[in-house]
């Protein structure tokens, strides 16, 4: 089926609210960060979208969906999200926003090989092509030295790590679940996990009105940003997504060069672009090979 610019146009709107989203997140990320850590942020922000889940289940009437069949999945799967996302909030204090985004972009490269071993999928070459040109990129990125790494940095890249397995039990998941079901033991379990890591001294900070207002914007441009991208790729093949979906690093480096006086730094931006080609072979493989299956099923 080709497609016409009219699907193409709408996933571009939602693709901008996805970008929106996710750049609101990193700067309100970065305010709640000066009085929370990153436990009570991520605490704050399963409340807020649990709050959104339970209303849209009971206004959809949706609750039917909602399985408990496979919670140790579920666990497995919150676990890396939680780990990874506290690692990403951590980084956003720490380094420039724009360096944060080039490195969490190399989450798909770490699903590439990583899926062998999980997924139990084929690595071919233009995968073992793509591998080996984001890891270019995220050398560019980060510039390796003593001068240059430091733990932002390193969180930023270990975090790409876990959204990357988190990628891959949720698309275990899929196979079995619908994306409520899925929403609601994400918010749950890791409200459950926010909850013990930072009050395991029995203190949780309070957040005043300013802070309680950054947190409400994680919460919600944090779901908002998801659904937005899953709208954009029903419409429109990956292809046409991820190029859209990578003008959030331009997007959020001009917003830290206003906000907070950040340096455009063209390493980041060029290992941005090394990463965003690899991510593309690797997405036109994917595609060739989902061709040519269809077209063997076809002439079956």
């Amino acid at each position: 089926m080709e497609l016409n610019d009219r699907p193409i146009g709408t996933a571009a709107i939602w693709m901008v609210g996805a970008i929106v989203s996710f750049s609101s997140m990193a700067i309100a990320g970065r305010e709640a960060g000066l009085s929370l850590d990153t436990f009570e942020i991520m605490t704050y922000r399963s409340a807020v979208g649990l709050v959104i889940v339970v209303v849209v289940l009971t206004a959809t009437g949706s609750w039917p969906q909602v399985r408990r069949d496979r919670l140790g999945l579920h666990l497995i799967r919150n676990a890396a999200h939680f780990t990874g996302q506290n690692l990403w909030f951590f980084a956003v204090t720490l380094i420039p926003l724009a360096q944060v985004f080039a490195l969490e972009f190399t989450s798909p490269l770490w699903v590439l090989m990583l899926s062998p071993l999980l997924l139990g999928e084929a690595l071919t070459k233009p995968r073992v092509l793509a591998a080996a040109l984001g890891f270019i990129g995220i050398l560019i990125v980060a510039r390796p030295s003593p001068e240059t790494l430091n733990l932002g940095v390193i969180a930023a890249a270990s975090s790409a790590v876990f959204f990357a397995l988190t990628i891959m039990f949720t698309k275990r998941l899929t196979r079995h679940e619908p994306i409520s079901s899925i929403l609601l033991w994400l918010t749950l379990m890791q409200l459950a996990m926010g909850l013990a890591i930072s009050g395991w001294d029995g203190v949780i900070a309070i957040p005043n009105a300013a802070t309680a207002l950054w947190l409400l914007v994680i919460g919600c441009a944090g779901l908002a940003a998801h659904f937005c991208m899953t709208k954009a790729l029903s419409i429109a093949p990956a292809t046409v997504v991820v190029p859209i979906d990578f003008a959030r690093l331009p997007t959020i480096a001009v917003a830290g060069m206003l906000i907070y006086g950040e340096a455009l730094n063209l390493w980041i931006l060029l290992g941005a672009v090394v990463i965003f080609c690899a991510n593309y072979i690797n997405i036109l493989d994917a595609a060739g090979r989902l061709r040519a299956h269809s077209e063997h099923r076809g002439s079956a």
